[in-house]
Protein backbone atom coordinates (compact mmCIF):
# COMPACT_ATOMS: atom_id res chain seq x y z
CA UNK A 1 0.00 0.00 0.00
CA UNK A 2 1.45 3.31 -1.11
CA UNK A 3 0.85 6.40 1.07
CA UNK A 4 0.32 9.51 -1.01
CA UNK A 5 1.04 13.09 0.00
CA UNK A 6 -1.29 16.02 -0.71
CA UNK A 7 0.59 17.10 -3.84
CA UNK A 8 0.72 13.54 -5.20
CA UNK A 9 -3.05 13.29 -4.73
CA UNK A 10 -3.47 16.63 -6.55
CA UNK A 11 -1.39 15.33 -9.45
CA UNK A 12 -3.50 12.17 -9.67
CA UNK A 13 -6.68 14.27 -9.48
CA UNK A 14 -5.35 16.49 -12.28
CA UNK A 15 -4.57 13.43 -14.37
CA UNK A 16 -8.07 12.12 -13.69
CA UNK A 17 -9.41 15.55 -14.67
CA UNK A 18 -7.67 15.12 -18.00
CA UNK A 19 -9.38 11.77 -18.44
CA UNK A 20 -12.75 13.30 -17.46
CA UNK A 21 -12.15 16.16 -19.88
CA UNK A 22 -11.52 13.75 -22.76
CA UNK A 23 -14.73 11.86 -21.95
CA UNK A 24 -16.94 14.95 -21.59
CA UNK A 25 -18.72 16.24 -24.68
CA UNK A 26 -20.52 19.11 -22.93
CA UNK A 27 -18.62 22.44 -23.37
CA UNK A 28 -19.92 23.77 -20.03
CA UNK A 29 -18.70 20.70 -18.19
CA UNK A 30 -15.36 20.88 -20.01
CA UNK A 31 -14.93 24.52 -18.96
CA UNK A 32 -15.77 23.63 -15.35
CA UNK A 33 -13.26 20.76 -15.34
CA UNK A 34 -10.60 23.01 -16.85
CA UNK A 35 -11.17 25.78 -14.30
CA UNK A 36 -10.92 23.30 -11.40
CA UNK A 37 -7.74 21.84 -12.88
CA UNK A 38 -6.22 25.31 -13.36
CA UNK A 39 -6.99 26.22 -9.76
CA UNK A 40 -5.39 23.04 -8.40
CA UNK A 41 -2.37 23.48 -10.67
CA UNK A 42 -1.79 27.10 -9.61
CA UNK A 43 -1.45 26.06 -5.96
CA UNK A 44 1.39 23.58 -6.58
CA UNK A 45 4.97 24.63 -5.75
CA UNK A 46 7.41 23.73 -8.59
CA UNK A 47 9.98 21.91 -6.38
CA UNK A 48 7.27 20.05 -4.49
CA UNK A 49 5.70 19.11 -7.80
CA UNK A 50 8.94 17.60 -9.13
CA UNK A 51 9.49 15.64 -5.91
CA UNK A 52 5.89 14.41 -5.94
CA UNK A 53 6.07 13.32 -9.60
CA UNK A 54 9.35 11.48 -8.93
CA UNK A 55 7.75 9.76 -5.94
CA UNK A 56 4.65 8.80 -7.94
CA UNK A 57 6.90 7.37 -10.64
CA UNK A 58 8.83 5.34 -8.03
CA UNK A 59 5.56 4.09 -6.51
CA UNK A 60 4.50 2.93 -10.00
CA UNK A 61 1.21 4.90 -9.89
CA UNK A 62 2.42 7.12 -12.72
CA UNK A 63 4.51 6.20 -15.74
CA UNK A 64 6.74 8.94 -17.16
CA UNK A 65 8.24 8.67 -20.65
CA UNK A 66 10.24 11.17 -22.61
CA UNK A 67 9.46 11.31 -26.32
CA UNK A 68 12.18 11.74 -28.96
CA UNK A 69 11.14 15.36 -29.66
CA UNK A 70 11.68 16.30 -25.98
CA UNK A 71 8.10 16.25 -24.68
CA UNK A 72 7.32 14.24 -21.56
CA UNK A 73 4.28 11.99 -21.39
CA UNK A 74 2.91 11.17 -17.94
CA UNK A 75 0.29 8.40 -17.80
CA UNK A 76 -1.70 6.94 -14.96
CA UNK A 77 -1.20 3.20 -14.60
CA UNK A 78 -3.94 0.74 -13.63
CA UNK A 79 -3.50 1.10 -9.84
CA UNK A 80 -3.39 4.89 -10.04
CA UNK A 81 -6.54 4.98 -12.16
CA UNK A 82 -8.32 2.80 -9.63
CA UNK A 83 -7.19 5.00 -6.75
CA UNK A 84 -8.41 8.21 -8.36
CA UNK A 85 -11.51 7.16 -10.30
CA UNK A 86 -12.90 4.21 -8.37
CA UNK A 87 -15.07 6.01 -5.81
CA UNK A 88 -18.45 7.56 -6.36
CA UNK A 89 -19.07 9.34 -3.07
CA UNK A 90 -22.67 8.20 -2.55
CA UNK A 91 -22.01 4.66 -3.80
CA UNK A 92 -18.74 4.04 -1.91
CA UNK A 93 -18.58 0.67 -0.16
CA UNK A 94 -15.87 -1.05 1.84
CA UNK A 95 -14.99 -4.59 0.77
CA UNK A 96 -15.52 -7.08 3.58
CA UNK A 97 -13.20 -10.06 3.39
CA UNK A 98 -14.46 -13.51 4.31
CA UNK A 99 -12.03 -13.73 7.22
CA UNK A 100 -11.50 -10.91 9.73
CA UNK A 101 -7.84 -10.01 10.44
CA UNK A 102 -8.63 -9.28 14.14
CA UNK A 103 -7.71 -5.59 13.80
CA UNK A 104 -9.89 -2.58 14.47
CA UNK A 105 -9.73 0.49 12.26
CA UNK A 106 -10.42 3.61 14.31
CA UNK A 107 -11.10 7.01 12.78
CA UNK A 108 -10.69 9.95 15.16
CA UNK A 109 -11.41 13.54 14.23
CA UNK A 110 -11.51 16.96 15.82
CA UNK A 111 -12.92 19.17 13.10
CA UNK A 112 -13.33 22.85 14.02
CA UNK A 113 -16.70 24.61 14.02
CA UNK A 114 -15.65 26.53 10.87
CA UNK A 115 -15.87 23.19 9.03
CA UNK A 116 -19.16 22.08 10.57
CA UNK A 117 -20.71 20.92 7.27
CA UNK A 118 -17.63 18.85 6.42
CA UNK A 119 -17.65 17.38 9.95
CA UNK A 120 -21.30 16.36 9.61
CA UNK A 121 -20.63 14.95 6.13
CA UNK A 122 -17.73 12.91 7.52
CA UNK A 123 -19.97 11.49 10.26
CA UNK A 124 -22.68 10.74 7.72
CA UNK A 125 -20.32 8.87 5.38
CA UNK A 126 -18.68 6.89 8.19
CA UNK A 127 -22.08 5.74 9.46
CA UNK A 128 -23.29 4.98 5.91
CA UNK A 129 -20.15 2.89 5.35
CA UNK A 130 -21.00 0.83 8.43
CA UNK A 131 -18.69 2.32 11.06
CA UNK A 132 -19.80 2.11 14.68
CA UNK A 133 -19.74 5.36 16.65
CA UNK A 134 -17.70 4.83 19.84
CA UNK A 135 -17.89 8.50 20.78
CA UNK A 136 -19.07 11.65 19.02
CA UNK A 137 -15.92 11.92 16.89
CA UNK A 138 -14.51 8.39 17.19
CA UNK A 139 -15.64 5.63 14.85
CA UNK A 140 -14.55 2.00 14.57
CA UNK A 141 -14.66 -0.56 11.77
CA UNK A 142 -13.22 -4.11 11.60
CA UNK A 143 -12.02 -4.17 7.99
CA UNK A 144 -9.36 -2.47 5.86
CA UNK A 145 -10.68 0.97 4.86
CA UNK A 146 -7.65 3.26 4.58
CA UNK A 147 -8.25 4.19 0.92
CA UNK A 148 -11.88 5.07 1.53
CA UNK A 149 -11.04 7.23 4.57
CA UNK A 150 -8.22 8.97 2.72
CA UNK A 151 -10.63 9.68 -0.12
CA UNK A 152 -13.16 11.25 2.27
CA UNK A 153 -10.47 13.25 4.07
CA UNK A 154 -9.10 14.55 0.78
CA UNK A 155 -12.54 15.20 -0.69
CA UNK A 156 -13.61 17.33 2.30
CA UNK A 157 -10.10 18.81 2.76
CA UNK A 158 -9.82 17.60 6.37
CA UNK A 159 -6.19 16.39 6.39
CA UNK A 160 -5.09 18.17 9.61
CA UNK A 161 -8.20 17.12 11.55
CA UNK A 162 -8.60 13.37 10.96
CA UNK A 163 -6.46 10.47 12.20
CA UNK A 164 -6.60 6.75 11.49
CA UNK A 165 -5.52 4.13 14.01
CA UNK A 166 -5.24 0.35 13.70
CA UNK A 167 -5.71 -1.45 17.02
CA UNK A 168 -5.50 -5.09 17.99
CA UNK A 169 -7.70 -4.79 21.08
CA UNK A 170 -10.52 -2.57 22.33
CA UNK A 171 -11.89 -2.98 25.86
CA UNK A 172 -15.48 -3.41 24.61
CA UNK A 173 -14.45 -5.85 21.88
CA UNK A 174 -17.15 -8.42 22.64
CA UNK A 175 -19.83 -5.79 22.16
CA UNK A 176 -18.23 -4.65 18.88
CA UNK A 177 -17.89 -8.24 17.63
CA UNK A 178 -21.64 -8.68 18.18
CA UNK A 179 -22.43 -5.46 16.34
CA UNK A 180 -20.30 -6.46 13.35
CA UNK A 181 -21.31 -10.14 13.61
CA UNK A 182 -17.70 -11.32 13.96
CA UNK A 183 -16.62 -14.62 15.48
Amino acid sequence: MVRLGAIQRKILILLAGGIALSLSHNPRRQFKILSHMAHEWSEVNRQSLERAIRSLYQSKLVDIREKSHGSIVMTLNHDGRKKVLFYKLDEMKIQRPKKWDCKWRIVIFDIPEDFKKAREAMRYHLQRLGFYKLQKSVFVFPYECQNEIEFLVEFYNLQPHVRQVIAEHIDNELHLKNIFKLR
